[in-house]
């Protein structure tokens, strides 16, 4: 009985220790954004949620922390896990309700610059964009005051909140807030792309032709081949703050920006996704129809239809005189998807201070 209660004891000074040391080692100070002068910047920050080291810190945890669901199995980072880009790999996500969500999981990659967040932009904010899945019956289905509750029943959390936001009173601003600052470093600017733009990589041939046709209009009349991508996808940052009909067949159970402005030139729109890291985020598409990125640039091709509201982009693309498609030959699509592999940046996705906290030491 006797060594019980010392194990019992040590036990308990131990916890307290660990405690001690683990907000003894919560980086703090302003958290200094890093990446290329190519990213612009034009983006804000609020206000009233400047980036801070703690506050990123605390963002991770929450992340993590399946705590924030209601059968305590979920987290943010079960749709958005690292090793995907911050998506995961699946046509529709699947939250703690079994069933699947309405659209597929999008990549969480340089959402700082992204002002209109989900595929229909129904978010200005990072904030704002929290609350969604944390609190969506198919998502994570959990009340923000049910989650503040779960977490000031724990040891750790009190003690982190107190240290980062100098109150043990956990709130739903609090938790959004941290969370959109941890979101707001997962910048991907080192794919091979990025160091071809450096000048410190070259590209090989065809990755060289996919980058030209990629960044080309096809003009037949002047023989000049392209497939037009960076009229939706251009800039560094691969994606033009723009919705478009991509002239896919309309599906009225999903009509995109119009269920958020129901403005009838808005039916079938939806945000133009980043490519940043695109060969790792299968399937494609705001319904995940396209496993592979042959199977979408197979659509552009070949397989567009003259839907209402279709994208001006979109409209009109060949490489033949009076043709019908886009009229790519199969080479050149492949040169495409090879230059689409250098947007794969193998250091976002192996970044340790992006990893899980609850598994992996802290950087």
């Amino acid at each position: 009985m006797k060594k019980l209660k010392w194990f019992v004891f040590a036990s308990s000074i131990l916890i307290i220790l660990m405690a001690f040391v683990s907000t003894e080692l919560i980086p703090r100070g302003e958290y200094l954004l890093e990446y290329p002068k190519n990213f612009g910047n034009r983006f804000s920050i609020p206000s009233d949620n400047p980036m801070q080291k703690e506050v990123v810190y605390l963002g991770r945890m929450l992340f993590y922390e399946p705590l924030l669901s209601a059968n305590n199995q979920i987290s943010c980072a079960s749709c958005h896990q690292q090793k995907l880009a911050f998506t995961d790999g699946k046509t529709l996500s699947v939250g703690v309700s079994g069933k699947t969500t309405k659209r597929n999981s999008m990549s969480l990659a340089n959402l700082l610059w992204v002002r209109q967040l989900f595929w229909d932009g129904r978010s200005s904010s990072l904030e704002e964009q929290a609350m969604g899945p944390l609190t969506h019956p198919d998502e994570m289905a959990q009340s923000l005051a049910v989650s503040c509750q779960k977490l000031e029943k724990t040891k750790l959390y009190p003690a982190l909140f107190l240290e980062v936001f100098h109150t043990k009173k956990i709130t739903p601003e609090l938790i959004t807030k941290s969370i959109a600052q941890f979101e707001r470093t997962l910048i991907s600017a080192n794919a091979k792309y990025d160091q071809y733009l450096a000048g410190t990589t070259s590209l090989n041939s065809h990755e060289s032709n996919g980058l030209k046709l990629f960044s080309s209009l096809p003009q037949p009349e002047n023989g000049i081949r392209g497939a037009g991508c960076v009229q939706c996808h251009g800039g560094a940052k691969t994606y033009i703050e723009l919705f478009h009909n991509n002239g896919l067949p309309i599906d009225e159970r999903d009509l995109g920006r119009f269920e958020i402005t129901q403005n009838t030139i808005d039916k079938a729109r939806f945000r133009v996704p980043t490519l940043r890291n695109i060969a790792l985020t299968a399937p494609y598409m705001h319904d995940g129809r396209f496993k592979t990125l042959e199977n979408v640039l197979d659509h552009y091709n070949e397989h567009i239809e003259n839907v209402p509201n279709l994208s001006p982009f979109l409209k009109n693309n060949t490489n033949e005189n009076n043709g019908k498609s886009l009229a790519l030959t199969v080479q050149e699509k492949q040169d495409i998807i090879a230059f689409l592999h250098t947007l794969t940046d193998s250091s976002f996705i192996q970044n340790p201070a992006f990893a899980n906290p609850h598994k992996t030491p802290n950087p």
